[in-house]
């Protein structure tokens, strides 16, 4: 029995991701939510994002229930949104890392780390890893990916 792509990519969890997450700005808007910055101004401002694409962002991350709109109102101005991240939305914290620890190793500025994720209480650096159900770190090389249990027989969908 044959599948097509869509068949395969719609058990695919890296394919679902990216229809929420995939577009150019995507992450960067969502970065910024992380910097606390969550009104529509601000977000252009921040990234120099056309009006029209900012639109279609939030959109997308607003649907995809990455970020909520929340009314608000300054003295003397109409009723506007602001967007404010969903649980869903801060669970993305340890992908913007993955991203940037990437982006640190194999896309160096040469002005060093733009970020550093560091324990709360502790301001001690962190960094995303592996782990085992028992806690051990594992290093890339000794992960495998395999098919789960929504993959399509002969085939991983990730």
């Amino acid at each position: 029995m044959s599948t097509t792509p869509r068949e395969r990519n719609a058990r695919c969890s890296v394919a679902r991701s990216l229809e929420v997450l995939g577009e150019k700005w995507t992450l960067l808007v969502v970065r910024e939510a992380f910097f606390g910055y969550t009104r529509f101004a601000d977000f252009r401002a921040r990234l120099g994002i056309a009006p029209d694409v900012l639109t279609a962002r939030l959109e997308t991350l607003v649907e995809g229930g990455v970020l909520e709109r929340r009314p608000y109102r300054d003295a003397g101005q109409r009723q506007r949104d602001e967007y404010v991240l969903t649980e869903a939305g801060a669970e993305l914290k340890t992908v913007l890392a993955a991203f940037a620890a990437w982006g640190d190793v194999h896309r160096p500025s040469g002005f060093g780390p733009s970020v550093v994720y560091v324990e709360e209480a502790t301001e001690q650096p962190v960094r995303v890893a592996f782990l085992t159900e028992d806690g051990r770190e594992l290093p890339p090389d000794a992960v495998s990916v395999v098919p789960g249990p929504g993959s399509l027989s002969g085939g991983a969908a990730a």
